[in-house]
């Protein structure tokens, strides 16, 4: 029997399909008897030192097995002296997210048209209805950086410099990422991060892609979509891809190592081909190469994370 981690932390980056699990867990929290601890808190992912602190302590006191989600860049649990927590994650296309995040700011989801009211009380009329293009060609503040550099945050940490895009945040994020997070998935293939979560994590986990793909929970899933989303002219998005071109960085390696861990474990995903990407998009990085074989079994892996 592998041993389990009983203490999880899902540190959700915002709009990345974190609602959706979300949902999954409240159901596999239920079915498997295990504590998912959330937080009311939406909007602080960065803490003051006494902050940390205490949410490590409020969090390390929880009843075992715990699964702790909340959007907040990474905690070095280790540093106050509290055993370091098992950490997931999901990111998604840096573009794609940042476009979700501006029209759901603006227009909420199918939960109802109310929803974003709520959320941005104080935005103005005018500032609501601000065209894409607009945002990004004539550089407001909400379309350039360092409010596009969003994603690495989640992953480099609490540190000052992992708000400021660049390489010493980049490189630290990949660091955490291979130290301390048992899976960084890829939205667009969720039914795969799934799996391995499944695969990883059973005690949470068990049956999680039966419940994913029950067609009462895809009618909730379906509430979350953003409304009114509209596709920005070739030149704003190649102006955002290079903004974020850190972001793509980080994005890219992070799927190479995704893809790296399903061909680990022999998984044949069944993935949509994208449609063809216009000649504007910066190009992708080569196909990801095959593993080296080795000597290690999946359980002796999976044994020695556990242990980090």
């Amino acid at each position: 029997v592998l041993p389990f981690p009983s203490q999880v932390v899902y540190n959700r980056v915002g709009k990345c399909g974190s609602r959706t699990v979300v949902l999954l867990l409240r159901i596999l929290s239920e079915k498997h008897g295990f504590n998912l601890v959330t937080s009311d808190i939406h909007n602080k992912t960065r803490l003051t030192k006494n902050e940390q602190m205490e949410l490590i302590k409020n969090v390390s006191t929880a009843e075992q097995p715990y699964l702790f989600t909340r959007h907040v860049h990474f905690l070095n649990f280790s540093r106050f002296g509290g055993d370091q927590p098992v950490y997931i994650n999901i990111i998604r296309d840096p573009v794609n997210r940042f476009l979700s995040n501006y029209f759901f700011r603006r227009f909420g989801d199918w939960r109802g048209e109310q929803n974003h009211m709520i959320r941005t009380p104080s935005m103005r009329q005018e500032e609501r209805y601000l065209d894409i293009n607009v945002c990004i060609l004539e550089n407001y503040p909400e379309c350039s950086n360092p409010r596009l550099f969003y994603i690495i945050p989640y992953f480099c940490g609490q540190h000052p410099r992992c708000r400021e895009p660049g390489e010493w945040a980049l490189e630290r994020a990949k660091l955490n990422v291979n130290e301390n997070f048992l899976l960084v998935g890829i939205l667009e293939e969720l039914e795969d991060v799934l799996l391995l979560l499944e695969r990883f994590l059973p005690h949470y986990f068990k049956d999680v892609l039966s419940i994913y793909k029950n067609p009462e929970h895809r009618k909730l899933g379906n509430l979350t979509v953003t409304v009114k989303k509209t596709v920005p002219s070739p030149e704003a998005i190649q102006i955002l891809y290079q903004r974020m071109r850190y972001e793509y960085e980080f994005y890219y390696y992070v799927k190479e190592q995704f893809h790296l861990l399903k061909r680990k474990f022999g998984l044949k995903s069944h993935i949509r081909k994208p449609r063809p990407r216009p000649e504007f998009f910066i190009p992708s990085p080569l196909e990801t190469e095959e593993p080296i074989d080795d000597e290690e079994d999946d359980e002796k892996w999976l044994e020695d994370i556990y242990k980090r």
